[in-house]
């Protein structure tokens, strides 16, 4: 019998289990806030008649809460390791595709006047994004 006797072989995996386990822990803290302030980009444009204030507080929450995202997504790709990434870039390609059916849907109710594109346009991204982390998660549960 070739190669590595079985307690090696348990040894690395275990190691390796424990390494993906501490990256998902580092994107959950980074994440964690930057959720928060998602919901609070989301909460601040719902409202449907903004002051001037209003609309400047919503851009600026909205434009940090893009550019936390980045940076978390960014930390995690520099975390993870090759199968980790791909499994990432092809999760994140089904998120994006959520998302663009969900704004062309949500193009065609606000066209019709049954909804207000702007005050669902948010969620509709924020639902890719779940639908990514959530296919991401499910594929390397079920595939290592």
């Amino acid at each position: 019998m070739e190669g590595k006797p079985y307690i090696d072989r348990m040894a690395e995996q275990m190691r390796h289990d424990q390494v993906t386990r501490a990256a998902r822990r580092a994107v959950l803290i980074d994440g964690i806030p930057v959720a928060a302030l998602g919901v609070v980009a989301l909460t601040l444009g719902s409202t449907p008649d903004q002051t001037a204030t209003q609309q400047t507080w919503w851009i600026a929450i909205t434009t940090v809460f893009t550019l936390a995202v980045a940076w978390v997504l960014v930390r995690a790709f520099r975390r993870a390791d090759e199968y980790v990434r791909r499994i990432q870039l092809e999760s994140m390609a089904v998120g994006f595709a959520a998302v663009l059916v969900g704004l062309q849907v949500a193009t065609l109710l606000d066209a019709a006047g049954v909804i207000e594109l702007h005050q669902v346009a948010q969620l509709i991204i924020l639902g890719g994004v779940w639908v990514w982390l959530l296919v991401a998660d499910l594929r390397t549960r079920f595939h290592r």
